[in-house]
């Protein structure tokens, strides 16, 4: 298998359990508000089938893109929520079906995308398994919101790697997102993965290192968490920094959630 069938075969898994768990819902029970403040279920739903199928463009059809990228130069802070306000506002039954249609043909396009060619993004351009990785780290980040919105306790699972790899690879981006020179020298990142496997990435000699639980890396890195209430841990002063700024997805940090005072993650 390859890496990237092997990241669609977990985006897959991770689109099939948030649909097992909306499917079921009430028209009013769509309407639960989510952590991410000013969300329901049915904003988060709709975000999703929304950026999926923008990805399908992105790969498929230029002129289409051409014009998302020109909209969203019009309103570049407000243009991905207006699109998930605007999609959420059909009924839940045609909302989960455009989610569904979208998602089944995401892998099948990304498989097709040319060896060697990248899908343009609002950010740089992706390959085709970045693209994956990307879609599945957005998946599992909203899903994890209509969890906590459900009062359903997610089990970890290894799938999470894929988040982690994606937060380790952006820690550059994340300090210049907040305006900081990235550190020269790469840190040692050693987590436990939900299986008990050790995961690790980096020089074994590096000065500065992270380690701890991967879900909770997880969590941090896509800012469904504060760092005071995470089983993590930080040897040198960059990788410390590191820890308040880091942030696998693109756009603003916004303001992260507040610590829970050891609820669990």
């Amino acid at each position: 298998m390859s890496v990237l069938d092997d990241v669609l075969e977990d985006l897959a898994a991770e689109g099939e359990q948030l649909e097992r768990w909306v499917a079921p819902l009430t028209d009013e029970q769509w309407l639960t508000p989510t952590p991410a403040a000013g969300w329901d279920i049915a904003t988060t739903v709709a975000h999703l089938a929304w950026t999926d199928e923008v990805a399908i463009v992105a790969a498929t059809d230029p002129d289409g893109w051409e014009q998302l990228v020109l909209s969203a130069m019009a309103d570049p802070e407000g243009f991905v929520d207006a699109n998930a306000f605007a999609v959420a506002e059909a009924d839940p039954t045609s909302l989960l079906e455009r989610w569904r249609d979208a998602r089944l043909e995401l892998p099948k396009t990304l498989r097709w995308y040319p060896d060697g060619q990248k899908v343009p993004w609002f950010g740089p351009p992706m390959s085709p398994t970045s693209m994956a990785t990307a879609r599945f780290m957005e998946t599992w980040a909203h899903s994890f919101d209509v969890a906590e919105a459900l009062g359903i306790q997610v089990e970890p699972n290894d799938r999470v790697r894929h988040v982690v790899h994606l937060g380790v690879r952006t820690r550059d981006f994340a300090f210049a997102t907040h305006q900081l020179a990235p550190p020269p020298d790469e840190f040692r990142v050693e987590l436990r993965a939900p299986s008990g496997d050790e995961w690790s990435w980096g020089p074994d000699d590096a000065a500065q290192s992270v380690t701890g639980s991967a879900w909770d890396f997880a969590l941090l890195v896509t800012h469904r968490r504060n760092r005071e209430d995470l089983d993590l841990v930080t040897m040198g002063p960059d990788a410390d920094r590191w820890l308040d700024v880091a942030q696998a997805f693109a756009g603003p940090p916004g303001e992260g959630r507040s610590p829970t005072r050891g609820a669990p993650s």
